[in-house]
């Protein structure tokens, strides 16, 4: 009986101690996935679109950064940004939900429809970006900074880098998705300057024809 009691005792404090600790890494995360991505203005343009070394890229165009260990910021690249413009709601995953990479967990509303994007890692949420919940609109304005998505408690780091593209092509990588844009909407391909131009704040706005839910779903890998 006493073994039983010193077991039940023991087991007590291993709870305690998780709920705890977890308790703690939860309230800390908020400071950690607030702070904004250094983006050198000028220096990592790719067609057009900032493409901050500082990032990694999956090729669904979400981003992810390492806060610290076993923790990762969560985005939509300025490319995809462009491409969603102005959207009216953005559904994300609540907190404590575990998601999976190249799974469709993060939504986008534009005149009643809809669009998916997939995370670039696997995990468990700990925290959505609520200002953005409120505000969509700083998505496009500061898709590295103020328009993160989704902070991620990754176990295993090795997550965070398995099937995204590999930091010596992602401009290559980034010049080739503007080319496929530019080709399958000839419309755009005077909107980004060679020479260094930015492109508009909502890329298929002018396009009528164009069908936003299969264009964005194309390039996000989510058709």
């Amino acid at each position: 009986m006493t073994v039983i009691l010193v077991l039940a005792t023991f087991l007590v404090f291993i709870v305690l101690d998780y709920v705890m600790n977890r308790g703690k890494a939860m309230r800390t995360v908020g400071v950690a996935a607030a702070r904004p991505v250094p983006v050198e203005s000028g220096s990592d343009l790719v067609e057009g679109f900032h493409v901050p070394a500082a990032v990694s890229y999956h090729s669904g165009h979400s981003w992810l950064l390492r806060e610290r260990k076993n923790l990762v910021r969560v985005g939509a690249d300025e490319f995809a940004a462009a491409l969603l413009g102005k959207v009216e709601r953005v559904e994300l995953p609540k907190p404590g939900q575990w998601i999976r990479q190249g799974q469709k967990v993060l939504t986008f509303f534009r005149d009643g429809v809809k669009t998916d994007m997939v995370s670039p890692t696997e995990g468990e949420v700990t925290e959505v970006n609520r200002e953005l919940l409120e505000n969509p609109s700083i998505l496009r304005k500061d898709p590295y900074g103020k328009g993160w998505l989704v902070a991620v408690h990754v176990p295993d780091e090795e997550n965070t880098t398995r099937n995204l593209v590999p930091k010596s092509l992602v401009r290559d990588w980034m010049r080739d998705a503007a080319e496929r844009l530019y080709a399958r909407q000839p419309a755009l391909a005077g909107a980004v300057a060679a020479d260094g131009g930015r492109p508009a704040d909502d890329l298929l706005a002018g396009l009528p024809d164009a069908n936003w839910a299969a264009v964005t779903g194309e390039f996000f890998l989510t058709a």
